[in-house]
């Protein structure tokens, strides 16, 4: 796909599609890491002179953090330390005049795009670039540049609708996070290592399945509810908590579970011993799960992962094995996260969990290999599927307009 290295863009009005969806407490955006990356585009292309027209999605209908986009502009702004004007329209006479007298080097940050039903519609590209929303506004621009790589694996009609229309362009952080990904995904050196942990199991078992099916890693390393899971396939007796894991519905996954260890057992590592509050709140340790409610990987299944990720050329870490909130029950996420900061790998890790964790234990940022802002994009791309917002570009590249 093509770059802002290949994008003449002085003079141009160009549509730059990023993702700074914030977290939202009381109707109040807060900062993120997001800003900070869409920031780098966005200023680029203004410093070159082109017009700058952004979209952006914030939350989804119904939900309380689905708000308009004002409080967005404030927060871009002192990011990319140039003004970014809000427009509270999308593609109407208000949006049109503000883009018809934007000048070089100016950005405009247009209402939330799924305040409009065109944007969520479930149709393929070429229709997508038929409905008002899509085709108005690149009537009015001569590029579109993709910078929300944590969207790319949505077909929506901000991410893939104007490709078909406009010569289009990866931005900096799609470029360098799909670069990151594709690094981990078609690693040549082995082994290749997937940590995965976290109290959310539906994508660490898809990410699992793939892997192991597929040969794309070479150890599979389990904590939280996905390695209570494996436990029990296993064979294992977790008492109170497997009642647990069926009242949540997690265990409907358990008959592929077993198959998959029966099959890949040597690839899958599950926890060996388990650290638990005591009477006195202190953190315990125990060689089974079945008894007082476990909050972290014991201290022999932490060091036996990290002797693993030692030796790994690749690793890809989900969500931390523990919680490490919590100081009593920190040891396994620091001594899994020391042990990638320490190794040769090349490493990709990405989450809110896991950036507030890298800043607790003081991580070296510099000798991790990528810290993505992405969630499911990246999982998606992992567990072997097509991102469309990706495919769009590379589509692009090959186009004539």
């Amino acid at each position: 796909m093509k770059t802002l290295d290949d994008l003449q863009c002085e003079g141009k009005t160009v549509i730059v599609r990023v993702d700074i969806n914030a977290p939202v407490t009381d109707g109040v955006a807060e900062d993120s890491p997001r800003f900070k990356e869409a920031a780098e585009t966005v200023k680029e292309l203004a410093n070159r002179k082109a017009r700058v027209v952004i979209l952006a999605h914030q939350g989804r209908a119904g939900d309380a953090d689905f708000i308009p986009l004002k409080q967005h502009a404030d927060l871009l702004s002192k990011q990319a330390r140039k003004r970014v004007k809000y427009v509270d329209d999308l593609f109407g006479s208000k949006a049109l005049a503000e883009i018809a007298k934007l000048k070089d080097g100016k950005i405009l940050l247009l209402e939330n795009v799924r305040f409009y039903a065109e944007e969520t519609l479930d149709v393929p590209p070429e229709k997508l670039a038929k409905t008002l929303f899509v085709s108005t506004l690149a009537s009015r621009a001569q590029a579109f540049v993709n910078d929300a790589f944590s969207a790319a694996h949505r077909s929506q009609a901000s991410l893939t609708g104007f490709p078909e229309l406009l010569p289009s362009y990866a931005g900096r952080a799609m470029a360098r996070e799909y670069a990151a990904i594709s690094k981990v995904a078609s690693a040549m050196e082995r082994p290749v290592v997937f940590v995965l942990g976290g109290a959310k199991p539906d994508d660490c078992f898809k990410l699992l399945k793939y892997a192991a099916d597929n040969n794309k890693a070479d150890y599979l390393l389990t904590s939280g509810v996905i390695g209570e899971l494996c436990l029990i396939a296993e064979g294992k007796d977790l008492g109170a908590k497997r009642v647990w894991l069926e009242e949540k519905g997690y265990t409907k996954i358990l008959p592929e579970l077993e198959a998959l260890i029966k099959k890949h057992g040597a690839q899958i590592k599950t926890p060996v011993d388990f650290a638990y509050k005591d009477s006195d709140g202190i953190r315990a340790e125990t060689e089974s799960a079945a008894g007082a409610p476990v909050f972290d990987i014991g201290s022999r299944t932490a060091k036996a992962y990290a002797e693993i990720i030692k030796r790994s050329r690749a690793v890809y870490f989900k969500g931390p094995v523990g919680a490490y909130e919590q100081p009593q029950f920190e040891l396994g996420t620091r001594i899994v996260l020391k042990a990638i900061e320490s190794s040769h790998a090349f490493s990709l890790m990405g989450g809110g969990h896991t950036l507030s964790a890298i800043e607790k234990f003081g991580i070296n940022r510099k000798k991790i290999g990528h810290i993505s802002t992405a969630g499911g994009a990246v999982v998606a791309f992992l567990s072997g599927e097509r991102l469309p917002a990706v495919d769009a570009l590379e589509k692009s590249a090959q186009k004539e307009y």
